[in-house]
């Protein structure tokens, strides 16, 4: 139980450096683009040889299907809700970043709802014997960190306090490490079909995160360089996948 909470933790800890570091300072918004795309690119190795693949193997299609279904939902309307308090919070403003609004709430909000799953699969395969492994880890720990970035700096441009951004990815990071301690713990009940749905939603979640919140922001930001980015990011997440 302990090694779990130690690994959920170590995974989980990107969150908050990315937090840190999105704070800090003002970084350069080419910058934070260029991460975000490196971030998308690792996450998508991670939905395909990770999350997908694993949930096919433990649970079959059906299950997987239905995760993902479930989370594309849940992350579509949690992130409409996210946008809807944006909008009324800053209702009767303009400005030039007005287009960029709850962009930062948003991925942190993607965080949150593939995290859990995520993690919770590092404990499940704690529990079952098989170990950690280390090239999820590895992606989580690295597409963790410029999703964290490029939310905190937004939540800062827009006009969140440092306290409120670090709070925020506090919790977040807190609730995903005790998610690997849920899974090593509930792993009777995770095995075959709810592992694989645990993974098909997590890779549901992360899809249209990617798809609405992450891959724009990265292109809005960065141009031309955003689609390299996301190759580069790809294919160090890819071959980490592949160590174990």
């Amino acid at each position: 139980m302990g090694q779990a909470l130690l690994w959920g933790t170590l995974a989980a800890s990107s969150l908050l450096v990315g937090a840190v570091l999105g704070v800090i300072r003002a970084w350069p918004q080419r910058l934070i683009g260029v991460v975000l795309a490196f971030g998308a690119g690792a996450l998508i190795s991670s939905v395909a040889f990770e999350l997908a693949e694993e949930g096919l193997a433990s649970g079959g299609p059906v299950p997987v299907a239905i995760g993902i279904a479930l989370g594309a939902i849940a992350f579509t309307a949690g992130n409409a809700g996210v946008q809807r308090l944006g909008a009324r919070r800053h209702r009767g403003r303009s400005g030039p970043h007005d287009e960029d609004e709850g962009g930062g709430p948003a991925l942190a909000f993607g965080a949150f709802l593939d995290g859990i799953p995520e993690q919770a699969v590092l404990g499940i395969g704690l529990a079952s014997g098989g170990g950690v492994s280390v090239a999820l880890l590895v992606a989580v720990w690295i597409s963790n960190l410029p999703e964290a970035i490029g939310s905190a700096a937004d939540m800062r441009r827009d006009g969140s306090t440092r306290r409120s951004v670090l709070l925020l990815w506090t919790g977040v990071a807190t609730v995903c490490a005790l998610a690997t301690l849920g899974g090593f713990a509930l792993v009777d009940l995770t095995a075959g079909s709810v592992a694989g749905a645990i993974s098909g939603f997590a890779a549901g979640a992360l899809l249209v995160m990617l798809v609405d919140e992450m891959v724009p922001e990265a292109q809005h930001k960065t141009g031309p360089l955003a689609g390299l980015a996301t190759v580069v990011g790809f294919a160090l997440a890819a071959g980490l996948s592949k160590l174990t």
